[in-house]
């Protein structure tokens, strides 16, 4: 039986009538919430915005103001805005999309940033490569391309006439900006412009900020600059958990030092069974002294650890697992067919490798710049394949007309609207330049089973049938001849860098179909998942799978965690200066890993020394005797 101590549901009351006096426009007091995993602050934070409109809404309403809601992800933004039934009083986006709003079309103090910022960086790349001996590696040549593309946007920067960005797509062209610049300078205006100030807070007398600690620091700070200024007519509430803390740039010490604000704490947590919670206040222990209590009612659950060899058959364990687990718990849904479980990896590739699509990932995630839309599901040319390319070909190999016909006149200018318009009596030819292009398209996959995506995209920019995005474009030759293009005609006609058009050549020599697992994944419908990517999710049956070989990184460390390798000098260095280091930066992703689970948690880990794995744990006291096994 679990020892963890057990609650009311309501035992967390408390907190939130302290964040309801808060939000008093008359007398508004910022506050820090202190929120568990599992501890239903998405409640919380709903129930203290109706609240507010009940009370405030006409007022809000007649000074054009509203509440606004920063959230991580888009699919969060959704969930809030459905429980709120739309109220147009509440602004809810993402950090990016919130950033954007506060200088879009400022064109000209965009133009000051991005200039100084490009005179710094071009600056400090000449540097670099003046102390360069050796002119033949591969990091030279990338800073000589870099220094190439920074002064060319650098000369052309004063031609811009209106600076564009989407949160949610690649931002390429001369007059987009990227993520991190959006922030940068929005982190930095709203300290030295007084007059951003006076918007932010004309605007949203109520600022709230779910996953604050994972905000970026900058921001984060100058939103706190803001508080601070303006604390008597500006509410600014943070949400958030520092142990739930994943990306490097979140501020540390949310919590620390905040004098005249509110810090409730919400302690219950709702989401899992007591064992889990037992299992993850242990973890956490060696960290700080926050710990939560279970749910009444709630059943003991299942947590197990098997540790292999990094040598096994990695597919075969993990079946293994779960026939072991549906054993224990007397659940069948780990065996059913259709995984019933979510499994979770350290990094992306290992779910890609498992899900069959690291082939196109793996060059696009090499490219930094195309990383944020590859894992968020934005990327233009993606999406083409996906959401345009895929069905109407599973249509067309199904023999489905309807379904075929259907995502044509979505998204096909064949038969767009206005196209069949201006043909008039013509419209006939036009139906059947359509069907002709359908007809090519199945061609391609009877002749080769397997085309690769740059096959199917040469076919569909021949035929005309889908829109091919302006990035791909380069790559489509006339008479099916490689595209002999040049890296800096990429860059001039598309606003890309070198390493953007190696990842999309390399990625259009790989497998169509294995878009199909990328769709699934990207939008959450894979049985996998990251330990980073399910922040704020929650599942029945949870495997995690741990494995420091493959992860490939140095940022996270497991071994070390578990204490089969000793803290390096580094990190000893790092602690005792109060830096993050590898061990502590593991544990908060193994936390957050393993509070994702209801009813049952099972941790696959694959390591050199098994053995010694199952020992350190049960040492520790994460795991009695019967609950961590080596297994081969």
């Amino acid at each position: 039986m679990s020892k963890i101590e057990t609650a009311p549901a309501d035992f967390d009351a408390e907190a939130d009538r302290i964040i309801r006096d808060s939000l008093d426009l008359d007398k508004p007091v910022s506050f820090f919430l202190y929120a568990g995993a599992g501890s239903g602050k998405t409640r919380s934070l709903v129930g203290a915005i109706a609240h507010v409109l009940a009370s405030s809404g006409k007022r809000l309403s007649l000074a054009r103001q509203k509440i606004g809601v920063i959230t991580y992800t888009n699919v969060a933004c959704d969930e809030i805005r459905h429980r709120l039934e739309y109220d147009p009083r509440v602004d809810v986006s993402t950090i990016h999309s919130f950033a954007w709003s506060l200088i879009e079309g400022r064109t000209e103090d965009i133009r000051t940033w991005v200039r100084q910022s490009l005179q710094a960086s071009i600056s400090e790349l000449k540097e670099q490569i003046a102390k360069t001996k050796n002119t033949k590696t591969q990091t030279y040549q990338d800073r000589v391309r870099s220094l190439e593309s920074k002064t060319r946007r650098l000369d052309r920067i004063a031609s811009v006439k209106k600076f564009i960005y989407s949160p949610t797509g690649d931002n390429r062209g001369r007059d987009a900006l990227n993520h991190s610049e959006v922030i940068s300078i929005v982190a930095q205006y709203l300290v030295e412009k007084p007059a951003l100030q006076q918007l932010l807070i004309s605007r949203y007398p109520i600022l709230l900020v779910d996953e604050s600690q994972d905000t970026n620091k900058g921001l984060m700070e100058a939103l706190l600059t803001v508080q601070a200024s303006n604390s008597e007519e500006f509410c600014l509430g943070l949400i958030g958990d520092t142990m739930q803390r994943i990306y490097l740039d979140g501020k540390s010490d949310l919590g620390i030092g905040m004098q005249g604000w509110a810090l409730p704490r919400k302690v219950m947590n709702h989401r899992s069974d007591l064992r889990i919670i037992e299992l993850v206040n242990r973890v956490r222990a060696g960290a700080d002294d926050q710990a939560q209590v279970g749910r009444e009612g709630r059943a003991d659950g299942f947590v197990r650890l098997f540790a292999f060899a990094n040598d096994v058959d990695k597919q075969a364990a993990e079946s293994k697992v779960a026939t072991l687990m549906a054993d224990i718990t007397g659940d069948t849904a780990w065996v059913a067919d259709g995984r019933q479980y979510k499994t979770l990896t350290l990094e992306h590739h290992m779910a890609a490798t498992r899900f069959g699509f690291d082939a196109m990932f793996e060059p696009l995630y090499a490219s930094k710049r195309l990383q944020t839309s590859l894992l968020d599901g934005s990327s233009a040319p993606l999406r083409f394949f996906g959401k345009q390319v895929l069905p109407t070909v599973k249509a067309l190999l199904a023999n489905d007309k309807f379904a075929a016909t259907s995502v044509i006149r979505e998204f096909s200018p064949l038969l767009a609207s206005k196209n069949l318009k201006n043909a008039g009596e013509d419209q006939i030819e036009s139906l059947r330049g359509a069907q002709k292009a359908c007809e090519e398209l199945l061609l391609i996959f009877k002749e080769k089973k397997v085309p690769s995506f740059l096959n199917v995209l040469e076919v569909v920019a021949k035929s005309g049938l889908f829109t091919v995005p302006d990035v791909l474009a380069p790559f489509i030759s006339s008479d099916g001849s490689e595209v002999g293009l040049d890296v800096g005609d990429y860059e001039d006609e598309i606003g890309g860098e070198a390493s953007d058009f190696k990842a999309w050549r390399n990625m259009l020599a790989t497998p169509f179909w294995q878009i199909e697992a990328y769709d699934q994944y990207v939008n959450g419908l894979s049985p996998f998942g990251t330990h980073q990517g399910v922040k704020g999710l929650e599942f029945p049956r949870v495997m995690v799978v741990i494995s420091d070989e493959e992860a490939r990184g140095f940022l996270f460390s497991y071994d070390k965690l578990f204490g089969l390798k000793p803290p390096s000098a580094n990190d000893l260095k790092r602690e005792a200066e109060g830096e993050d280091t590898a061990i502590a930066r593991t544990r908060r992703l193994f936390y957050v890993t393993c509070s994702r689970a209801e009813k049952s948690l099972a941790i696959v880990c694959y390591t050199d020394d098994p053995n010694a794995l199952v020992s350190s744990v049960i040492d520790r006291g994460w795991f009695d005797r019967s609950e961590a096994v080596s297994l081969k």
